[in-house]
């Protein structure tokens, strides 16, 4: 796998996610694109989200994936984050059956109960795939769904750009970054007893630059992308 310090062009100080995730909390929703994942979800075509029972949002944050969910018929959501201070923003919004403080490879949810897993924009902060993939496999049901949707690792090696948020004096803090290759991915899943059904990339286009106009310098760059997988 490589090391993301391979790439990192911006050298800034660095903390661990569930540590920057609790400090980042009060200006997340101001600061995140929304459309880095809400895009890709509107290409998927393999899930039918108006079937969903029952869905696991792992590492749920501020809850922005599941007012998605909710909107389009998903029933129930039980999430999951490490964070608390981004669990109480979680709250807020209602659309949660449930909320709980743990980590995404180690949930302590139900086994054999969910028919959609999902995990968004969690898997660069993983220093290892594998406990994620056999977790979401652990609570799926026979013929579950499992969406992952992440930076793309060419992003991040492209740009050398953490994840990272800024302090109330203005410093940047990165949050701790590790790369991935979709090999990576696809040897973890496959472990695990998921099949690939469908993958999407998105990737900087003018839509972009229009709401970032500093990012003109990565027009034509993956920035995100998704998977279906499926037992």
């Amino acid at each position: 796998m490589p090391r993301f310090g391979s790439f990192d062009q911006r050298k800034y100080r660095t903390v661990a996610a569930r540590e920057g995730y609790s400090r980042w909390a009060a200006t997340y929703e101001d600061t995140i694109k929304h459309d880095m994942d809400s895009w890709l979800l509107d290409q998927l075509q393999t899930v039918v989200w108006n079937r969903v029972e029952r869905c696991a949002d792992l590492g749920c944050g501020t809850g922005r994936t599941a007012a998605w969910l909710a909107s389009k018929g998903v029933r129930a959501i039980d999430g999951v984050d490490t964070a608390p201070e981004m669990l109480e923003r979680a709250r807020a919004r209602n659309v949660f059956a449930s909320l709980h403080v743990a980590d995404v490879s180690n949930t302590g949810l139900s086994a054999a109960t969910y028919d959609l897993v999902m995990t968004c924009l969690v898997d660069e902060h993983l220093a290892e795939l594998r406990p994620l993939y056999a977790e979401a496999a652990r609570i799926a049901r026979d013929a579950a769904a499992y969406v992952i949707i992440g930076f793309h690792p060419f992003f991040i090696m492209a740009t050398g750009m953490p994840t990272h948020f800024k302090e109330a004096d203005g410093e940047p803090v990165a949050i701790e970054t590790y790369v991935h290759l979709f090999s990576d991915h696809v040897t973890a899943a496959l472990a695990a007893g998921w099949q690939l059904a469908e993958m999407r990339e998105q990737v900087i286009d003018d839509r972009w630059v229009k709401t970032k106009p500093g990012w003109m310098d990565y027009r034509d760059v993956p920035i995100s992308f998704a998977c279906v997988w499926r037992r």
